[in-house]
């Protein structure tokens, strides 16, 4: 009888052991995490990356220390060092889609897009081509027609690989020559066309305060949708070019990261993808276009985009 009870009292704890392990394993995390950003303080995306990291902060309950990793194509210096740190859950980063998409089929990396997991899309950046007001065009359109009737040429400043490389397809379609100038960022570009050391320059966010004063007009929105804050001005699609600019930001992990630690991450997410102010931060103050969040659709978008720029690479 006693063997018996004695058995009995060693399999209950036995039991009450692999009930409870399970749960230790789901027990993250237990210290900060780094979340690493493409852009310096102050830009656009960075100041998305802090804002995250203090929702993060309050949903997972351990502080997220920003860290600033910019350079390369798109963010590809802070997609190198993302994808090579540990998958353990405390190495995180944000940057723009093109950095994992678009600049492995233009750039030399040592990174692939299947050495990443994405967490969530975290808004799309939007953008769109401008020049000084006194130019007689209303859109991109009318500036190659202009040139082409004028026997002109046009410049373009242009902030990454990929808006250059549209622009060139468009001027090779219009017939029309293009000078490229590369930018320093958003500043630059606005002190050169404004200046009319360039005829067109390619613009984030910043251009609405511009547009919005008249000092700069805004000639096509870049998106594949028009911009909210500016919704007359046609995109280049609409314009008859099967081109777009698709700067959207996403929260990513090196490949590897466990299950358990990804659903902890993604139900952060889901919350934050109910937190209105969270929200309305991304679209009022950073002038975003909302996304749905979530792995689902980060993870269609970007291997859809992957492929679509692969494609495009190889004609």
């Amino acid at each position: 009888m006693r063997s018996t009870l004695i058995t009995m009292l060693l399999c209950a704890l036995l039991g009450g052991f692999w009930l409870v392990q399970p749960a230790a394993a789901t027990d993250y995390p237990t210290r900060p995490i780094k979340l690493m950003t493409m852009t310096g303080p102050g830009a656009q995306i960075d100041l998305l990356t802090r804002r995250l990291a203090d929702e993060l902060k309050d949903e997972l309950g351990q502080p997220v220390l920003v860290s600033n990793n910019p350079g390369g194509s798109h963010g590809s210096v802070m997609a190198t060092d993302l994808s090579s740190s540990k998958p353990n859950g405390y190495t995180l980063g944000t940057s723009a889609t093109a950095a994992f998409t678009y600049t492995p089929h233009h750039a030399n990396v040592n990174y692939s897009l299947d050495d990443f997991t994405f967490i969530s899309m975290l808004g799309l950046n939007q953008s769109g081509i401008v020049c000084r007001p006194n130019r007689p065009w209303n859109t991109l359109k009318d500036a190659f027609k202009w040139a082409r009737e004028n026997d002109k040429g046009l410049t373009y400043m242009f902030q990454g690989s990929d808006d250059r490389d549209v622009m060139k397809r468009i001027a090779a379609e219009e017939g029309v020559n293009i000078s490229l100038m590369p930018s320093t960022g958003g500043p630059s570009v606005i002190k050169a066309v404004m200046g009319g050391h360039a005829d067109l320059g390619h613009l984030g966010a910043i251009l609405f305060e511009y547009v919005k004063a008249d000092k700069l007009t805004l000639l096509a929105a870049t998106t594949p949708e028009r911009l909210t804050k500016i919704p007359d001005v046609p995109t280049l699609k609409e314009q008859g070019w099967d081109e777009s600019v698709e700067m959207f930001v996403v929260l990513a992990a090196p490949k590897g990261v466990s299950g358990e630690k990804l659903d902890v991450l993604e139900g952060a997410m889901d919350n934050l993808a109910e937190d209105k102010e969270f929200r309305k931060y991304i679209e009022d103050d950073l002038k975003m276009r909302p996304v749905p969040f979530g792995s689902d659709y980060a993870d269609k978008y970007m291997h859809e985009a992957y492929e679509r720029f692969k494609k495009q690479a190889n004609n």
